[in-house]
């Protein structure tokens, strides 16, 4: 009899719960959508314009800004730290925006965003994990997974609450300078490891303190680029020449896993598709991505990005926002500098005035970006928790770090089983630029936009790695140059030096001769090399790899050097 009765109430639940209850999240997205219709009603045309413009912190005229005009949203640019860049600052410096925002007449939370795109990458201090290339390389959904997680705890920790990340482009052309940030040239593995950051970043639930909204980017085929179509004659924010069925096939599958993953964000791609700035593309932007996939997110668009649309600024604020940009990140910072946010949103009204951008757009716009601050918890906790700060440069996070670098490196060449080096009894010399570079170790997006040469954040070298992995009795001696090294076996960091975006467009991928001109010297002397390299692609090897005796590619590993040395 107990049996039968737990069979019927089962019953009596299924069929309760299919026609007569809501689950919990369903009642949690009606409490959401009913809070943001209510304040949606409230709110006047000028603070809706406010929700829809972001500001880089690095153009804000005055703090006060913040709640005269109601902006939705701040950011920092590459390079676009507080003044002591560390971590309390940055905390600091985010609350102080908060409470200017809370200031204003409907006390509407800011989100503030950043490009931390591998580990919280502006701050001095912060775990620096590989590059996306490098994670490719792990083919291990896994540990980046747990590099999203670790990367937005840290990010979590200052306050921040959205990650311009991941990048979901399919690179095809290795001449193009964002080739790093794409995990690989293979849709589907884009796919598989795209939906284990957004999982990292945003968790099971965006409500999480520790985790960060995630941004899908760049929508749509800034990989599938062709090279003379871009900036100054090169690739980068170039033209897309492909069919939809291709695009689709191609570029549209990491996109859609995102949405289904429940993405907070997205962010348009500066490239055009067929001549058309995807920025002005409403059926990639609309019909695409908000009717045909379903997100129910907010899109952002990119840096200044609306501006490159052919036409004047109005036509340009426009063409966008019908097209289905819901926020717009630095508007007319290019063109009009300091004034930019001003003329921005006087146009936009203007526009809203004369019936060319219709309030329905603009309603459902900043009704996606209320719901995604609600959702986020923005409204119960405006404030950083700096209890987190503790987490930022963790031993725990750096030996995640250490382990995605190990689970990078792709050995290409290993003569004579000359890897694995053996701890004892051997002296070592350590050469070439990027032995003991932490810059050049971790490329672009490194502390500034483009990086730097040398060792401006906290890290370990290859240098310091080898020295603390070999035996006290092993000899470990470093030239730059390798001209005056002595010893059994030479290991050669050679690569790129570090940049960001069109920077790193570039028509030869022949490796640097200052680099091969240290490997010869060893050579010369009879020395078996090992050759590290760190680039943000694949480069031209062919007629070199033949002299040396083992080959790494480490890509751009970041900070955790010991990867590097565990396999060596």
């Amino acid at each position: 009899m107990r049996l039968i009765y737990f069979k019927s109430v089962t019953v009596l639940l299924l069929i309760f719960n299919l026609f007569g209850c809501e689950s919990v999240e369903e009642k949690e997205d009606a409490t959401d959508i009913t809070f943001v219709d209510s304040l949606l009603k409230e709110m006047t045309v000028d603070e809706k314009i406010g929700q829809m413009t972001q500001v880089d912190r690095q153009f804000l005229n005055d703090i006060s800004d913040i709640s005269k005009y109601g902006f939705g949203s701040l950011l920092s640019g590459g390079g676009s730290t507080p003044k002591i860049n560390e971590p309390k600052a940055w905390a600091e410096m985010y609350d102080l925006y908060q409470r200017e925002a809370l200031q204003s007449r409907l006390k509407i939370p800011l989100l503030y965003g950043i490009d931390a795109v591998h580990g919280h990458n502006n701050v001095i201090g912060a775990t620096i994990f590989p590059h996306n290339i490098g994670l490719g390389a792990t083919r291990d959904a896994k540990i980046v997974e747990a590099v999203a997680k670790a990367t937005a705890l840290e990010i979590a920790a200052t306050g921040i609450d959205w990650d311009f990340a991941p990048c979901l482009t399919v690179p095809n052309d290795y001449r193009w300078g964002r080739t790093y940030e794409g995990f690989s040239e293979d849709t589907e593995l884009v796919t598989e490891l795209g939906n284990a950051a957004i999982l990292g970043y945003q968790s099971s639930n965006i409500n999480n303190p520790n985790s960060v909204l995630a941004c899908a980017k760049h929508f749509i085929g800034d990989g599938g680029t062709s090279f003379g179509t871009g900036l100054n004659g090169k690739i980068d924010r170039g033209n897309l020449a492909l069919s939809e069925e291709e695009l689709r096939k191609k570029h549209l599958p990491p996109f859609k896993k995102a949405v289904e993953s429940g993405v907070a964000t997205f962010m348009a791609a500066y490239n055009t598709w067929n001549d058309l700035k995807c920025h002005a593309n409403k059926y990639l932007l609309t019909n695409i991505l908000k009717e045909e996939l379903g997100f129910k997110g907010f899109v952002v668009s990119d840096w200044a990005a609306i501006e490159e649309i052919p036409g004047d600024y109005k036509a340009d604020i426009i063409t966008s926002i019908n097209a289905g940009i819901d926020m717009v990140m630095v508007p007319g910072a290019v063109k009009f500098g300091n004034e930019s946010y001003e003329k921005f949103m006087k146009l936009f009204k203007k526009s809203i005035e004369d019936g060319s951008i219709p309030m329905t757009r603009v309603n459902d716009a900043v009704k996606r970006i209320l719901l995604i601050k609600k959702k986020a918890g923005l409204f119960d906790r405006p404030f950083s928790d700096q209890q987190l700060l503790s987490h930022i440069g963790s031993q725990k996070h750096r030996e995640i770090a250490r382990e995605a670098v190990r689970k990078s490196m792709v050995l290409l060449k290993n003569n004579n089983n000359l890897l694995p080096l053996p701890k004892n009894g051997k002296k070592i010399i350590v050469a070439g630029r990027g032995a003991n570079n932490i810059g050049m170790q971790s490329g672009g997006w490194t502390i500034s936009w483009q990086g730097e040469m040398g060792n401006k954040t906290e890290g370990t070298s290859v240098l310091d790695a080898i020295i603390s992995a070999v035996d006290p009795g092993t000899s470990v001696q470093f030239s730059e140059d390798g001209k005056d090294a002595q010893g059994d076996v030479a290991v050669v960091v050679i690569g790129e030096e570090p940049y960001a975006e069109m920077e790193g467009d570039r028509e030869d991928l022949s490796l640097d001769k200052k680099d091969l001109e240290v490997i010869k010297t060893l050579k010369n002397k009879n020395i078996p090399v090992v050759v590290v390299l760190f680039s943000g692609r694949p480069m031209i090897i062919t007629d070199q790899i033949e002299q040396w005796d083992s080959f790494v590619a480490a890509w751009l590993p970041g900070t955790e050097g010991q990867g590097i040395s565990d396999v060596l």
